[in-house]
């Protein structure tokens, strides 16, 4: 039944009242967006039901997503959305004298997670639901997101971003379903009555785990899945023994902060502790729940899929062998078979050095009945793998090494599939990072390129471009993302490409509003707006876009009277608190943004605009408005991106290394729709091997390096103690670690390009026209369909119209 204005109206008015015993004329902002969200969680809350209900009653098998990061964003508008409800909503409140957007603006922004992986996690966790794809996410409810950034005096700051500090109306505390996980204490077995060996424990630290649940809502499809977040408490019968707030300390830590400071032995031991933490109640969980489905435990892969998503969950394995030995009382081999087809892996990273590893010590102390079942797994991997490889490949490949344990190495050898996440990351993984693995296991390694939620980053985010595309080509598209390459047929429609103009200039005003009111500077909308955010990284290069924003700051220096293509370079970035080098990148081009955006030569020539705080609900202001988009990091360093994804399909150029994800943007939209610069990963490849690589010498030799690196640290930038000079160092002393100088010409020569572009824009309009209509093959809801089809072996399930597979060739 369609809900009406009038209808929507009158619930609501009840709903604030039962809540607050006033009418909502008389509530604070922060109560009306309590009543709206808790309003729409009702609404969707029988769906939830029997959602849950349903997979139960057919039967179905379930996938489980376990990752330490979920980047949600607000989710009232998506809920809404995805409901159907939106416009009614809008048009309720409108009437009623109310404001969605400053009723969305109340909502916490939850940081739980520190990027890519986390924000991945969230687009997935979309998709599913909204594929009809029975799909759980499983993590942690951290009391404090990643901190808030501050810039004092240029330097980052951290803050604690206490998003729990009001009411969260999408969670429910779910108390029947909580779990008890236990750490150190003494570990050993002992025949019981029935003959079976029993694990016993004494002096554990227990833990109660209380799993948070929120409705992760599908598009317009009745179907609504759930993310299980877990809260670590004292044992209800154990509070006596806790008599301060201070005793409660080792466990409230647990679940506390997002990634606790790993500088040190106690910061990397309440890592593995979270890590274990939501593991065991995790696996806990989801074993209990399968009893309901009344099938023998060895048709539990039929049942069940778990998914590793990077390394940190991978003790998934031997808890769950755990488990199914110690308290299902299986046999080593039928645990191990269960284990083995239930779990699939995706690993996220491109270098052997960040790999997760754990100190054996450590890991004994803290799981002493974990750390036995790790030892035994290995050593029957060694005892396996002697005869048929031999000893080289058998210790390079175990997962007990030199006082370690090698939590990648874990992950692959207990998961019947490992993925990259795009397809150079994929050849990285087979051909160097896992090179001894493929060859052990060739059968388990497949690519699954990442992809981004249509509904959050375009339907959503640039309503103006989504409607001009159902304009055009119906809405189709929204079901179906591959409907988009229709687009592609008004490249030269000159209606179309106006529009489309238009669009882009009404988001770059709203952005340069957004940037007078936070940031106090005045930009121009007409002006080419440059977008790199992401994480602030070395291998990420935001120090090679810092130094070409120099390069040209000295050219209009030098020659103040010639034309130059006006450009705001926008970033969005947070440094780990530990990470010197990346928070001594964020003071100097903050600093070069003080001398730019205050010197009279420069005017609108250059502007530099760096967000404080960079996170879902700023991307989503930004996204729409950017023309370009950075993805410079150096070609072999990132594996995926998904950044990348979100720009093109809002109508951003890419400038870029053939890195990630970025060699199959190319392949879809065409290198001359892109600007493609710098070394290629096998160039980085055969550059580090030679061993003959001397930044020293591009300084020397390159008048445009040296100038720019000059300015570093001969007083050009003003307010800089000797963050400057780090820069200049780590390039020309300790040798350019990422290639910097290496890439500054051919990047600089791409940035010339591109200001020669943006001159037509009917030219630029077109092909930011088929950067739009390529990006359908970086929809997750086609990589969740992949991951479904090929290793979860999922089916879709519900009332939504089966997913159409893109083509399998490139678009373009």
């Amino acid at each position: 039944m369609t809900l009406t204005v009038k209808e929507f109206i009158k619930d609501f008015k009840v709903q604030f009242q039962s809540l607050y015993a006033y009418s909502y004329e008389e509530g604070s902002t922060e109560q009306q967006y309590n009543a709206l969200g808790l309003y729409v969680k009702n609404y969707l809350s029988g769906n939830w039901k029997e959602t849950r209900e349903k997979y139960v009653k057919n039967s179905v098998k379930q996938v489980y997503y376990f990752s330490m990061e979920f980047l949600p964003g607000r989710q009232l508008k998506s809920n809404a959305y995805n409901l159907g409800l939106l416009d009614t909503i809008k048009e309720g409140l409108s009437e009623m004298g109310l404001s969605f957007e400053e009723l969305e603006k109340a909502e916490a922004d939850p940081a739980l997670g520190n990027g890519g992986l986390g924000r991945l996690g969230s687009c997935f966790m979309d998709s599913l639901a909204s594929l009809g794809i029975p799909g759980n996410g499983n993590g942690i409810r951290y009391q404090y997101g990643l901190f808030k950034q501050k810039f004092v005096d240029g330097y980052q700051v951290e803050l604690p971003e206490n998003w729990l500090r009001y009411r969260n109306v999408w969670e429910t505390r779910n108390v029947k379903s909580t779990c008890m996980i236990r750490f150190g204490g003494n570990v050993w077995l002992e025949d019981n009555l029935l003959g079976h060996l029993e694990m016993k424990y004494e002096n554990t630290l227990n833990v109660l785990a209380v799993p948070y649940d929120t409705p992760m809502v599908g598009y317009r499809n009745n179907t609504v899945n759930n993310l299980r977040l877990w809260s670590a408490e004292i044992p209800v019968e154990e509070e006596d023994n806790y008599p301060t707030l201070e005793a409660t300390e080792p466990i409230k830590e647990i679940t506390q902060v997002l990634y606790p400071d790993d500088s040190n032995y106690e910061g990397r031991l309440l890592r593995l502790k979270q890590e274990y933490f939501m593991v065991s109640a995790g696996i806990q969980s989801i074993l209990r729940h399968f009893t309901k489905y009344n099938v023998p435990r060895k048709n539990i892969p039929d049942k069940v899929a778990i998914h590793i998503n990077d390394t940190h969950p991978a003790l998934i394995i031997p808890e769950m062998m755990r488990i199914l030995l110690d308290e299902e009382h299986l046999s080593w081999e039928q645990a191990w078979e269960i284990t083995f087809k239930t779990c699939s892996y995706t690993n996220h990273t491109v270098l052997r050095e960040a790999l997760e590893k754990w100190p054996v010590d450590m890991m004994k102390d803290l799981l002493p009945r974990i750390y036995m079942i790790i030892e035994e797994i290995n050593r029957r991997f060694v005892e396996t793998t002697i005869p048929l490889y031999g000893e080289r490949l058998t210790w390079q490949t175990a997962i007990l090494q030199n006082g370690v344990v090698n939590m990648a190495h874990l992950a692959v050898i207990g998961s019947h599939s490992v993925n990259g996440v795009a397809k150079l990351h994929t050849e990285i993984l087979m051909n160097d990072v896992l090179k001894d693995f493929f060859e052990l296991y060739p059968e388990r390694f497949n690519n699954k390129t990442n992809g981004i939620t249509p509904r959050r980053w375009v339907h959503l985010s640039n309503p103006g471009l989504t409607q001009l595309i159902d304009e055009k080509i119906g809405e189709e598209w929204k079901k179906n993302p591959s409907e988009l390459k229709v687009f592609k047929g008004f490249e030269k429609d000159k209606k179309t490409i106006k529009k489309l103009a238009e669009i882009k200039l009404e988001n770059k005003q709203r952005l340069a509003d957004y940037i007078e009111e936070v940031k106090g500077i005045k930009v121009d909308p007409n002006a080419l707006f440059d977008v790199q955010i992401k994480r602030l990284h070395a291998y990420k290069r935001q120090h090679l876009n810092m130094l070409h924003i120099l390069h040209r700051y000295l050219e209009i220096k030098q020659n103040p009277t010639m034309e130059f293509v006006p450009r705001v370079f926008i970033f969005g970035a947070k440094a780990a608190p530990s990470y010197i080098y990346a928070k001594q990148i964020i003071k100097v081009i903050n600093s070069l943004a003080e001398l730019v955006n205050n010197d009279p030569d420069v005017g609108d020539k250059l502007k530099i605009v760096f967000f404080e705080n960079y996170g879902v609900s700023l991307a989503e202001k930004i996204i729409p408005a950017a023309d370009i988009s950075e993805q410079i990091s150096l070609a072999s360093m990132e594996a995926s991106g998904t950044s990348n994804m979100k720009l093109m399909a809002n109508g951003a150029l890419t400038l870029a290394t053939l890195d990630g994800a970025n060699i199959e943007i190319r392949d879809f939209v065409g290198e001359e729709n892109m600007f493609v610069f710098g070394l290629s990963s096998d160039e980085v490849y055969e550059l580090r091997a030679a061993q003959n690589y001397s930044s020293r010498e591009i300084y020397d030799s390159n008048d445009k390096v040296r100038r720019s690196l000059d300015a570093l640290r001969d007083g050009t930038i003003p307010g800089l103690q000797d963050e400057g000079n780090a820069i200049f160092e780590s390039l020309v002393q300790y040798n350019d670690e990422y290639f910097v100088l290496k890439d500054f010409d051919s990047y600089v020569e791409a940035q010339e390009k591109i200001d020669e572009l943006y001159k037509n824009e009917k030219e630029w309009t077109k092909k930011s026209l088929l950067n739009i209509a390529s990006a359908a093959p970086f929809s997750a809801d086609y990589t969740i369909k992949r991951y479904a089809d090929d290793i979860w072996k999922v089916k879709q399930y519900g009332e939504q119209k089966q997913l159409v597979s893109p083509l399998d060739e490139p678009m373009a």
